[in-house]
């Protein structure tokens, strides 16, 4: 079957006005299985090494988990969910183990052969679909201010500004089983981008600056820019960032 794109990825992660990086990322081509990728995103929390090994933890699960994945047999977002849980377990343990309190974000999404992308994520990283240019489906943060959202006390531009904006309601590590939503993109078609990223990117933007960047630029050119951007609009007090960015670009 003819999917009838041309995919193209790029990366990046900066530390920001942080003394130190807890963000990881990573896009991963399945060893074995052409056109099947993994894309993931951790925002690691809890100080400068809790958050690492908090962050450190989620990669290594998910390149576990993503070696041993059959896109003919396995299903994908069992694959994701159990990608947050089983990393939620490890890093429970590292925070008895070490006294220290390591959280770590997840957005994660997985492409196959065929076409079809799956996501899950928790806390406030995000995942975002575009298609010609408009949004068609983003995450919802597991976080404070959106539920303040989502019961009509703020909008979502008060949100952004708000004193309690990076206050979770749950991720991997948190005391309680984290939160995992997970969406279907049935298939792919020409002319779709994703962004994954986490806070330090996506608070500096709105929908539809993202989607422009991301239908006019190319996916180097707009992970630079977004990288770049977000630096300038932080002022010096910028946090950790890291992004994905995937077009699919018509043949």
């Amino acid at each position: 079957m003819s999917i009838g794109y041309r995919l193209s990825a790029s990366t990046g992660i900066h530390k920001g006005d942080r003394d130190y990086q807890q963000d990881q990322v990573a896009l991963i081509a399945h060893p074995h299985v052409n056109g099947c990728v993994l894309g993931i995103v951790a925002d690691g929390m809890g100080g400068l090494s809790g958050g690492r090994k908090a962050s450190n933890q989620v990669m290594m699960t998910a390149r576990q988990l993503f070696e041993r994945y059959d896109p003919a047999t396995d299903d994908a977002t069992s694959l994701l969910k159990q990608l947050v849980l089983e990393a939620h377990v490890v890093i429970k343990l590292i925070a008895v183990s070490t006294e220290e309190h390591p959280h770590s974000t997840i957005a994660a999404f997985l492409i196959n052969p065929g076409g079809d992308c799956h996501w899950a994520h928790s806390g406030d990283s995000r995942i975002y679909h575009f298609s010609a240019g408009k949004l068609m489906k983003r995450t919802l943060d597991h976080s404070l201010v959106q539920k303040m959202v989502d019961r009509g006390e703020i909008t979502e531009e008060e949100a952004n500004n708000h004193p309690k904006a990076n206050i979770l309601t749950g991720c991997a590590g948190s005391a309680d089983d984290p939160p995992v939503q997970t969406h279907l993109i049935t298939q792919i078609v020409p002319g779709s981008a994703l962004l994954a990223c986490s806070d330090g990117v996506w608070h500096y933007f709105n929908d539809r600056e993202l989607a422009s960047v991301l239908t006019t630029l190319s996916a180097r050119d707009a992970s630079e820019f977004l990288i770049s951007k977000a630096r300038s609009r932080a002022h010096g007090h910028g946090d950790n960032l890291s992004l994905i960015v995937i077009k699919f670009d018509p043949l």
